[in-house]
């Protein structure tokens, strides 16, 4: 029997009860890694994750934090390696809630600082948190994979100004990239994985039909991105097939943008 890729490592997706965050947790669950759910109020779409993440051959179990309260990532952090005594690879998926809607999205004049505030907190503010806490873990075994999720909409010119989430989202490649630097020395790499728009997904959900017509003629690969496509390039990044790469944001659009 061939060996699985993920086997004997253990993986914290943040934000994995839904979308995004629960494809990346079952995809590392089909390659033998022991996944934590993390999720931050749905308890029951978490608990049915863990059991996809188990029906697929890995082993798992769900955390409940809000990964913009450092406390709370601390313990959360803290619970994992008492329960297990690792952590191989950080997925930090979870960011403030967002709509995709560029007919009723604010502009510039209409947001206020609480907005890009809000959206820093919960992407720069819970990649900071959550990297903190497993750094000393990391540091002692000198080795660790973080990967982060940006946005394709930060590469080159934003298709559509979402004013405070790409602002946010800039902010959290330049914060991998300084991280990349600061700890490649200690054996741990930091990417980000920058997605276009993905359905479905609970930030999809009011991107109307003609929105994402108009981005799939754009498209040559002809359509949107589903939750599973995402999964790949981060399994990827955690891999040892990409053990010689550090501070890189790989774009998955399928080819509506190309840096």
């Amino acid at each position: 029997m061939l060996s699985k890729h993920f086997q004997n490592q253990t993986v914290l997706v943040t934000g994995a009860s839904r979308g995004i965050g629960a494809a990346i947790a079952k995809a590392f669950a089909s390659e033998g890694a022991c996944v934590i759910v993390n999720y931050l109020a749905n308890e029951t779409a978490a608990n049915e994750i863990v059991k996809s993440c188990e029906d697929l051959g890995g082993t798992s179990f769900a955390v409940q934090a809000d990964v913009r309260n450092p406390l709370a990532v601390k313990n959360m952090v803290k619970l994992a390696l008492q329960e297990i005594g690792r952590i191989d690879v950080v997925v930090n998926n979870a960011f403030s809630p967002y709509a995709f809607d560029p007919e009723n999205r604010k502009r510039f004049w209409e947001t206020h600082w609480t907005d890009y505030q809000s959206q820093f907190d919960g992407s720069v503010g819970a990649a900071f948190n959550v990297c903190q806490s497993v750094l000393d873990h990391m540091r002692q075994r000198a080795k660790g994979s973080i990967i982060n999720l940006a946005s394709d909409l930060v590469i080159n010119r934003p298709s559509i100004a979402y004013n405070d989430y790409t602002t946010a989202k800039s902010a959290l490649i330049g914060f991998s990239k300084n991280l990349a630097v600061d700890l490649g020395p200690y054996g741990i790499r930091v990417n980000c994985v920058a997605p276009g728009l993905v359905v479905p997904t609970s930030s999809s959900v009011h991107t109307k039909e003609s929105m994402k017509d108009s981005l799939t003629a754009q498209k040559p690969l002809g359509r949107i991105a589903t939750p599973e496509d995402i999964a790949g390039p981060v399994l990827f990044l955690a891999s040892d097939w990409s053990r010689f790469m550090t501070g890189q944001v790989l774009v998955v659009d399928g080819g509506l943008v190309m840096d």
